[in-house]
């Protein structure tokens, strides 16, 4: 059986207590949060953060040191014969790409597969569960990273931003974009597929934008997916709303009443929130 160790960040929402019981490794997000650097799940937890970004403090994110997943990298390479190591999208962050300069010195070369997943929250943590699936069943490296590159875009998240304000911050839409949003109470739906966070749609309402997500999500289940549900993973994820996920879990139930499987929940990755706030929903799928 091959001995291929998965790693992944903390963007793909798995804290280092759920890594310890699936058997992987997770490289901490730093956040500069007034000044001063925390890491997630690790100095940073999640209702500190949004303490924090509820506080106005001045939050931004960066990519971890090459040092902090290297050495995890050289740690593991002393009883594994290589490693899958799976960062965010490269569409939202440069760290992916930096990872793989890395990969490429001497020490990883040819043991170090840096997978640009193109994923990122609930679907870069389906992602992961896979590769350590195929790892566990004995599948090699190559065989594994060829894999994810090949499923890479069969994905889908659709988020319904509550509040305008930190999209305005952080520059994806003009002040007075934001303040004519804000008067006429828009909730947009944006999407990841592929490697970029695009506007989607517009609602007036979170039940409209909720009923958007899930018709956008049918029609990529058919379109895409083979028209079976149950063909994919559902997922949903939210920032710092958890009573209004379990409400859209249940929504969703009702709008695929065939599907057999669990709705996993979670939260949204904090470098995603970031740069929307809470109060947003987001619904996903992942091929199986």
């Amino acid at each position: 059986m091959a001995n291929i160790a998965i790693v992944t960040d903390s963007n793909s929402g798995i804290t280092q207590k759920q890594a310890q019981e699936i058997g992987i490794s997770v490289v901490p997000m730093p956040f500069d949060i007034d000044g001063k650097t925390y890491y997630e799940d690790i100095s940073l937890t999640q209702e500190e953060f949004y303490r924090k970004l509820a506080g106005d403090a001045n939050i931004s994110t960066a990519q971890p040191a090459p040092e902090s997943f290297m050495d995890i990298w050289r740690n593991l390479l002393k009883d594994h014969e290589a490693i899958i190591y799976i960062p965010m999208s490269s569409g939202l962050s440069g760290s992916c790409q930096t990872a793989m300069i890395f990969a490429s010195e001497e020490e990883f070369e040819g043991r170090v597969f840096v997978i640009d997943n193109q994923r990122i929250s609930v679907t870069q943590r389906q992602a992961v569960l896979d590769a350590k699936k195929l790892a566990d069943s004995g599948m090699d490296a190559k065989a594994i990273a060829k894999y994810l590159m090949d499923t890479k875009f069969e994905s889908s998240i659709y988020i319904m931003v509550d509040t305008l304000k930190y999209l305005k911050k952080g520059g994806r839409i003009t002040p007075a974009a934001a303040a004519l949003g804000t008067i006429l109470k828009l909730k947009p739906v944006l999407q990841i597929q592929g490697e970029k966070l695009d506007a989607f749609a517009k609602a007036r309402t979170i039940n409209q934008a909720k009923n958007i997500m899930i018709n956008a999500m049918k029609s990529d289940i058919e379109k895409r997916f083979g028209g079976d549900v149950n063909n994919v993973h559902l997922e949903i994820a939210h920032t710092n709303n958890p009573l209004e996920a379990q409400n859209f879990k249940e929504e969703v139930l009702k709008a695929f009443p065939e599907y057999t499987g669990e709705i996993y929940t979670d939260h949204l990755s904090l470098s995603v929130s970031c740069h929307i706030g809470a109060g947003s929903l987001a619904l996903a799928c992942s091929r199986k």
